[in-house]
């Protein structure tokens, strides 16, 4: 067959460790076979990132801006240990956290359902979609180590640096640590708005929670806005189709989802974004089964997995020894990434592409060909599941393309 040709170039983020090795392989086995693959690199390994002094993390961000679709690679924030491992010159933010920053927009997680794949929480029938808040909170916070008899003080001042008000935070009769953290209406209302309008494209109720009981300011704020978007804007939209924005403290919004059977959006802050999603997708089965697209509200696009490098998988390839790393999410950013290229560019037979590879790699669990992790989950009547290496899933997978 003659290659699916691009338009346009998508904006390709390499990243770390085991999940870099599978980003080569897919690529090699599943995409460029059959498309003419067109992208502006980058590449977003720890040791690049450090080497350019994060600014290659900037330029990636100011790329996918230009050109609307962007593919990221799972990266490594470093912590301590590795920043004595790598050998860095400093322990760099979160790439994600920059990107998000650069891009603002909300993160939409969604379980990669397939038949024979049980799920943890025996009433979870549908999926439930994490959006998550892109922009400040602890990602962008400032912190500091406090010696015993110092004060912090939250100060506010005018723009030439005039003191307006403070407020103490504490006074340290010991050692300890402060951090401040930030947001601003026009991401929180950005972010209310992509919710809203993402539940109506898919038919689906709404919920949100925040601490607003504790943090009387910053998570009120949170939950003032959303309200105010939704009676403005889309509450007449919302009850004519009869779905529900449900807002309530967040202890309960989680009680909530445990009991409910999903099929609805969750809208999270920042952190719990963070946090909630990777418990989704393990209870729906395992982390490597959860696709993610970072939606901004100039309608750029960032496709990623949801998982982290897969560390201890990347030392035993490293050593020669077989893996069996699960490689659904990076495959979903590609086919993500893929198809929203092929729907700006007028491409249908981009499109198509990407939903078939999705559905070759569906296909390929449902008929019993797995990697490790799944095969405790996989119950399929007449079907014995069959553990693969990581790069003879991925080939099982072209077998069908």
């Amino acid at each position: 067959m003659a290659k699916i040709t691009m338009k346009t170039p998508i904006v390709e983020m390499d990243g770390d460790e085991m999940t870099k090795v599978l980003w080569g392989w897919i690529k090699e086995i599943l995409i460029e076979p059959f498309v003419e693959l067109k992208t502006e690199y980058y590449d977003l390994s720890l040791p690049n990132r450090d080497k350019t002094d994060d600014d290659v993390t900037v330029k990636s961000a100011l790329a996918a801006k230009k050109l609307g679709v962007a593919v990221k690679c799972a990266t490594i924030t470093p912590n301590a240990q590795r920043v004595e491992e790598y050998g860095l010159k400093k322990m760099w933010k979160s790439p994600n956290g920059t990107i998000r920053g650069i891009l603002d927009g909300t993160v939409f997680r969604t379980p990669i359902l397939v038949p024979g794949i049980k799920s943890y929480v025996p009433g979870w029938k549908k999926p439930i979609t994490i959006a998550r808040h892109a922009y400040g909170d602890i990602y962008s916070a400032a912190e500091d180590r406090v010696e015993a008899g110092e004060s912090a003080y939250l100060l506010v001042c005018d723009g030439s640096g005039n003191e307006l008000r403070r407020k103490p935070i504490h006074d340290f009769l010991t050692p300890g640590i402060i951090q401040g953290m930030h947001n601003v209406d026009a991401s929180i209302e950005s972010f209310a708005r992509s919710c809203f309008t993402y539940a109506l494209s898919e038919n689906l109720p709404l919920w949100f929670g925040t601490k607003d009981t504790i943090s009387k300011t910053y998570d009120h704020r949170f939950k003032d806005i959303f309200r105010e978007v939704y009676e403005s804007e889309f509450e007449a939209e919302f009850e004519k189709r009869g779905l529900e924005f449900l807002y309530t403290l967040v202890d309960d919004i989680v009680a909530r989802v445990i009991r409910s059977e999903g099929g609805f959006v969750w809208a999270c802050k920042n952190y719990d974004g963070d946090v909630l999603s990777d418990m989704v997708a393990t209870a729906f089965g395992s982390l490597g089964m959860m696709s993610s697209v970072l939606v901004s509200p100039d309608g750029t696009y960032e496709y990623e997995a949801a998982h982290g490098t897969v560390t201890r998988h990347y030392y035993k390839y490293l050593k020669g020894e077989e893996t069996s790393t699960n490689s659904m999410a990076t495959i979903w950013a590609w086919t993500g990434a893929l198809n929203m290229r092929g729907q700006k560019d007028g491409s249908p037979k981009l499109c198509a592409f990407a939903k078939k590879l999705e559905n070759c790699a569906a296909r390929t669990i449902e008929e019993g060909f797995m990697t490790g992790d799944l095969v405790p989950l996989f119950e399929r009547e007449g079907v014995t599941p069959q553990k693969l290496e990581s790069r003879k899933f991925l080939e099982k997978i072209a077998e069908k393309l």
